[in-house]
C-alpha cells in the first residue's frame, strides 16, 4: 500500500521543459505538471503553457542535486531581497497602527512590541528558510520527517488557508489604497481585482520570474516610504502613552506582540520554497541570517511606519477621519501636501502589494498538490489560478471588515505555526541529531514518522492555545485572568504544552516503531 503511494507520487512527472540561466539565480526544472485528459483542451493548454520561456511546471517532487545551480555571493543577498521586497508593503503598514488604535498602546510601547515581535518572528522563518537548499523539498514536504506523511497534511491544509488568507489581506489594503487615490472614483472592488490579476500573471510563471519580480520589487517600495517618512513623520506624536491599568497594559503589550509575531512566523511554512533550486552545499548560516535580515527589517520598518500614522489620528483631525474610511486612506493622508507626486506613491504603495501576495499564492498551490496524490496529478499553474481565484473572492465579501480580519486570522494563524515550529525544532535537535534525514524518502510513507507523538502534541498544543486566546469572538479561562480585557497568551501556552509533551511520545514511538 504504502509503495503504491510512493509510485503514484513520484510517477507524476514531465520532462524538462525550461533551465534558466545561472544569472537568475534559478535553475528552472519542469516535473509535475501531470498530465489530465490526454489529447484534450486542458492537456494542450498545459502543453502550451510549459513550452513558454522561463515558465514553471515543476510541482512538489524533490529537485535533484544535479539540477540545481552553484551557489554564490549574490545569491545570499538575493535570499535577503527576497525577503525584503515581500514584506516591505502597505498590509504591515496597516498591522502597525493596530497597536495605538485597537490596543490602546502608546507609541514607544507599540513599537517596542511591532519591532521585537517581528524580529522573533522573522527567526522562525530563517531557520526553515535552511531546510529548502539542505534537502530540495518544499516545506510541507519537509514537514512530513517532523510530522509523519499523513498528519502533517493538518499542517499543510492549514498552510493553504494562511496563504490565502494573505492573499485576502493584500488585494483589500490594495484595493483600498487605489480607491483612495482616485478619491473614490475607482471603487475598493476594481481595486481588489487589479491586485488580484497582477499577483496572478507572476505566479501563473513559477520561480523564476518571481525570483526576478522580487529581486527589484523592493526599490520603488523603499523609495515610497522614505517619501512617507519625511512627509508624514513630523506628524506622528511619540507622546501619546499606553492607557488603563498596569495589568491591562501588559496584557495589551503581550497581545500586540503576539500578533506582530504571528504576522512575520506565518511565512515559517513556505520558507524553504523559494529555496530548493541551491545546492546543498550552501551555508546554512548565511541562509539564516540573509532570510533573518530580510523579514525582520522589512517588517520592522513597514510596522513601526503604521505606529507612526496610527499615532498622528490622535492630533490630526484629517488623518482621523482617513482612518475612519480605511487603513489605506490613512496611508495616503501620510502623502497630503505632494499633491500628484504624493497620489503616484500611493499608487506605488498600492502595487508593492503584489510582491507581498506573490510568495504567498506560490505556496498556496503547491500546498493543494501536497494534499493527495490525485490532486497532484493537475499542474501548479491550475492551483495558482484556483487559489487567485478564491482569495479575491473572499476579498470582495469581506472588503469591509479588514481590522477584524486582521485581528483574528493572524492571531489563529500563529498558533499553529507556532507549535508546529515547536515540533519540528525538538524532532530536529533532540531526535535527528544522529540519525539525519534522508531526503530522498519524501514520497514514502513506509520510510517516514508515523506521526502519533506529533499529532498527538499539535492537538494538545492546539487545546492550551484555545483556553489561553483572546479573541473578539472568545476569550479562554486563561486569558481571562490577565488585566480588565484578557489577553492573548495563545501562543505561549500552545508552545509550552507541546515543548512538554512532544519529547517522551516521540521517544516512545521511536521505541516502539523505529521510525
Amino acid at each position: 500500500m504504502a509503495q503504491s503511494v510512493v509510485d503514484e507520487e513520484k510517477d507524476i512527472q514531465l520532462t524538462p521543459t525550461v533551465e534558466a540561466s545561472p544569472q537568475d539565480a534559478i535553475k528552472d526544472a519542469s516535473v509535475g505538471a501531470g498530465s489530465p485528459a490526454e489529447g484534450g483542451f486542458f492537456s494542450r493548454l498545459n502543453a502550451r503553457l510549459t513550452s513558454l520561456k522561463l515558465f514553471e511546471s515543476r510541482g512538489v517532487e524533490r529537485v535533484p542535486v544535479e539540477e540545481r545551480h552553484d551557489i554564490r555571493a549574490a545569491d545570499y543577498m538575493q535570499m535577503t531581497l527576497l525577503w525584503f521586497s515581500t514584506n516591505i508593503t502597505a498590509n504591515n503598514v496597516a498591522l502597525g497602527m493596530l497597536g495605538p488604535l485597537s490596543y490602546d498602546l502608546g507609541f514607544v510601547d507599540s513599537a517596542l512590541c511591532a519591532t521585537f515581535g517581528a524580529l522573533l518572528g522573522a527567526a522562525g522563518v530563517a531557520y526553515m528558510g535552511t531546510f529548502g537548499p539542505a534537502s530540495g523539498n518544499r516545506t510541507m514536504v519537509v514537514a512530513r520527517y517532523f510530522m509523519g506523511y499523513y498528519p502533517s497534511k493538518i499542517a499543510c491544509l492549514l498552510n493553504i488557508i494562511i496563504m490565502l488568507g494573505y492573499g485576502m489581506i493584500d488585494c483589500l489594503v490594495g484595493g483600498q489604497i487605489l480607491s483612495a487615490v482616485s478619491g473614490g472614483r475607482m471603487t475598493v472592488i476594481v481595486g481588489i481585482i487589479i491586485i488580484a490579476i497582477m499577483t496572478w500573471v507572476v505566479v501563473l510563471f513559477g520561480m523564476t520570474v518571481f525570483h526576478i519580480y522580487e529581486r527589484w520589487a523592493w526599490v520603488p517600495q523603499f523609495i515610497a516610504i522614505f517619501v512617507l517618512v519625511g512627509s508624514a513623520g513630523p506628524k506622528f506624536d511619540t507622546t501619546i502613552s499606553s492607557t488603563g491599568s498596569s495589568e491591562t497594559i501588559a496584557g495589551n503589550r503581550l497581545s500586540f506582540f503576539s500578533l506582530c509575531l504571528s504576522a512575520s512566523v506565518a511565512w515559517a511554512p513556505a520558507g524553504a520554497d523559494f529555496f530548493v533550486y541551491f545546492p546543498p552545499t550552501t551555508s546554512a548560516w548565511k541562509t539564516f541570517l540573509m532570510t533573518f535580515l530580510g523579514v525582520g527589517l522589512a517588517l520592522t520598518f513597514a510596522n513601526v511606519m503604521g505606529v507612526g500614522l496610527a499615532s498622528g489620528t490622535f492630533t490630526h483631525e484629517t488623518w482621523s477621519t482617513a482612518y475612519d474610511t480605511s487603513s489605506g486612506a490613512l496611508i495616503l493622508a501620510g502623502y497630503d501636501g505632494l499633491g500628484g507626486f504624493g497620489k503616484f506613491m500611493g499608487v506605488l504603495v498600492a502595487l508593492g502589494l503584489i510582491a507581498n501576495n506573490i510568495p504567498g499564492t506560490y505556496s498556496a498551490s503547491l500546498g493543494f498538490q501536497i494534499m493527495g496524490r490525485h490532486l497532484a496529478r493537475l499542474p501548479r499553474w491550475f492551483y495558482s489560478c484556483v487559489g487567485v481565484v478564491i482569495y479575491t473572492a473572499c476579498a470582495l465579501g469581506g472588503r469591509n471588515h479588514l481590522y477584524d480580519i486582521f485581528d483574528n486570522f493572524l492571531s489563529l494563524m500563529g498558533y499553529w505555526v507556532t507549535i508546529y515550529l515547536t515540533i519540528a525544532v525538538e524532532e530536529h535537535m533532540i531526535f535527528r541529531r544522529t540519525r539525519g534525514f534522508n531526503w530522498d524518502v519524501w514520497a514514502d510513507p513506509s520510510k517516514l514518522p508515523i506521526g502519533i507523538a506529533a499529532l498527538l502534541a499539535f492537538l494538545i498544543g492546539w487545546a492550551g492555545a484555545i483556553v489561553s486566546m483572546d479573541q473578539i469572538w472568545y476569550v479562554g479561562p486563561i486569558a481571562s485572568m490577565v488585566g480588565d480585557y484578557g489577553s492573548d497568551l495563545g501562543i505561549w501556552v500552545g508552545v509550552s504544552w507541546t515543548m512538554l509533551v512532544y519529547p517522551p511520545m516521540r521517544w516512545l514511538e521511536l521505541k516502539k516503531f523505529d521510525r
